[in-house]
């Protein structure tokens, strides 16, 4: 038999061998366990991170108010926008949408065009049309006393108004009485929010100024957010406005309740139903839309604030990144030791990445709760909902975690590669 063959073939054991003997030789390799690393578990990460923090913890502290002061930002920023977002919806809600408002135009050569007297009667036939009001700018000034020069007007006016105002525009009076069937015939007045501060009316039957004659007030109203000409104004009846101050009976503004499903359908046909001759001298507009308008341009201004909460939270990222780059330094101859003792390079890198997220998230927890501070003691200052988006502090903690993650990778690698011998000899 040749040497090669002989090598091919398998070696069968002889007759009669002991048993013992093959034991003694040694099982199969390929039947041998083979040696598996360790496997640290979620519980054990967590303990071995936790005692890496704790071993400095103002340092610890210090990188982790970098991510607080960053999240506190941005929580905070949305939180209130969301509060005032939140107030002007619900005066929309209040106040309703469905409120429309008729005023003259220019005419084609550019003069101030008006509106006829029967305007209001007119828009009260329309079918959908369920309240109707009127007010008409006199030209006259109120002042607090006769010794006021004329000039000193203080950006308030004098408007005739038609005895169903405040029910269309559901103003409320604050104290007194609205105008009746019998004062709006005498020099009886009633003062808008704004006019009555400035006047300094705090009561009805205070006196003021108006055409060189006194007038008694009868009532002071509450703010109207959808119709702020009113709060600047001394509203009288028509029947005083004509026999007192001369007044044509023109309306300067027309007020209508609608239907809500038909607000569109009314604002296309009020030109036309106001002045048939001239539809195109007739102006509508929707007051509710300047409240929406006003909650759009909050919400563009939270995206300029929370991109310097981003900013600060990216710096605060920075810093728990050279904290970890720093902790590796200090720490050789402990990575050196774990492994050393059999720690592989996963459980090394697994140690440093927990450490740099538990410092994020400790940050990040913290910078919530601030930011959830924040906007309740503001909007308890402000009277405002306190409203926190839960999306704001789940992506708050989430950027948390990333800014943890993305700053422990690289200090998690460097230990990592750190060999044992040298890490041990520095």
């Amino acid at each position: 038999m040749s040497p090669l063959r002989a090598a091919a073939e398998p070696m069968t054991p002889r007759a009669g061998a002991d048993s013992t003997s093959r034991g003694r030789a040694g099982a199969d390799p390929a039947s041998r366990p083979r040696l598996r690393p360790a496997r640290l578990g979620v519980a054990d990460l967590l303990r071995v991170g936790a005692s890496g923090l704790r071993v400095r913890p103002a340092r610890a502290i210090l990188s982790a108010l970098g991510i607080a002061i960053g999240i506190a930002t941005m929580v905070a920023v949305v939180g209130i926008s969301a509060s005032s977002r939140a107030r002007l919806l619900n005066e929309l809600d209040s106040l309703g949408t469905n409120l429309l408002t008729v005023t003259p135009g220019q005419t084609l050569f550019g003069k101030e065009a008006t509106l006829p007297p029967e305007s209001l009667g007119m828009v009260r036939r329309i079918g959908p049309v369920r309240a109707a009001a009127m007010t008409g700018n006199t030209s006259a000034s109120v002042f607090r006393s006769d010794r006021i020069p004329t000039t000193h007007t203080g950006g308030l006016s004098v408007r005739a108004a038609s005895l169903d105002l405040l029910s269309t525009l559901g103003t409320a009076v604050r104290r007194g009485a609205w105008l009746n069937a019998a004062t709006a015939r005498q020099r009886a007045v009633v003062l808008g929010a704004v006019a009555a501060g400035r006047l300094g009316a705090d009561a009805p039957r205070d006196q003021v100024w108006i055409g060189g004659r006194w007038w008694t007030v009868v009532g002071l109203l509450d703010a109207s957010p959808l119709a702020p000409e009113v709060d600047r104004a001394a509203l009288i009846g028509f029947d005083a406005a004509a026999t007192y101050l001369g007044f044509d009976g023109n309306p300067t503004t027309v007020y209508t309740r609608s239907a809500d499903d038909f607000v569109t359908d009314v604002r296309a046909v009020l030109p036309r139903t106001v002045n048939p001759e001239h539809p195109e001298e007739v102006q509508v507009s929707r007051p509710s839309d300047a409240l929406a308008a006003r909650a759009a341009a909050t919400g563009a201004f939270t995206n300029v604030l929370l991109g310097v909460g981003a900013v600060a939270l990216l710096v605060g990222g920075v810093g728990v990144a050279n904290t970890m780059v720093i902790s590796v330094l200090e720490r050789r101859r402990e990575i050196g030791l774990r492994r050393s003792l059999g720690a592989t390079r996963g459980h090394v890198r697994s140690q440093f990445l927990t450490e740099s997220l538990l410092l994020s998230g400790l940050g990040g927890l913290c910078g919530c709760l601030l930011g959830t501070g924040v906007t309740a003691a503001y909007a308890a200052w402000r009277d405002l909902p306190s409203v926190i988006p839960v999306w704001a502090v789940a992506g708050g903690l989430g950027a948390t975690l990333l800014v943890g993650t993305a700053a422990g990778i690289y200090p998690a690698m460097r230990a990592a590669r750190m060999s044992p011998t040298l890490a041990l000899s520095t």
